[in-house]
């Protein structure tokens, strides 16, 4: 049966079947067609499929898509302002900080929910921040300084939001 609720992903109102407990992930990829987080361990420990809910990392894999309604969902699809690139996304380019690219889409969500609520991170709080995300290929120190960068940016994801308005 199926059981119908709006959620708010990217910033448009969708309305999606959450019956059976649905998890976040599957609606994003499979009903909205938003493939950029991924499917990885399932068990929301590797981090390939963090998204934001309301500013905050989120692992959408172990997600119960029916306790989101009413929050605001960003995926990686979500993160740019048009054809500006969110500060992480460009430094993460800036220092080659990915590899393989598994990893990056929830690599760099996990970065934006740091650099959001801390635009001066210290490189243990960057390293704290990121457990929850792992790359297989190393790329840690990379990650690290494109974090840094992101941080130091003059536009950070709070100033998006301004700059949309």
């Amino acid at each position: 049966m199926a059981e119908m609720l709006e959620l708010r992903v990217n910033g448009a109102a969708h309305q999606v079947d959450v019956a059976g407990r649905r998890k976040l992930l599957g609606i994003l990829r499979d009903d909205l067609g938003l493939t950029g987080s991924k499917y990885g361990c399932g068990e929301g420990q590797c981090g390939a499929c963090t998204v934001l809910v309301d500013g905050v990392a989120a692992k959408s894999c172990v997600a119960v898509a029916s306790a989101l309604a009413g929050r605001e969902i960003t995926t990686i699809e979500g993160l740019a302002t048009g054809d500006k690139l969110h500060p992480v996304q460009q430094a993460f380019i800036d220092h080659d900080a990915m590899q393989c690219g598994y990893c990056t889409p929830g690599m760099v969500m996990a970065g934006a929910a740091l650099v959001e609520n801390n635009r001066e991170p210290s490189d243990e709080q960057i390293v704290e921040a990121m457990q929850g995300n792992i790359c297989r290929c190393g790329t840690y120190q990379r990650i690290v300084a494109a974090l840094r960068q992101a941080a130091a940016a003059p536009t950070g994801a709070g100033d998006r939001q301004e700059a949309a308005s």
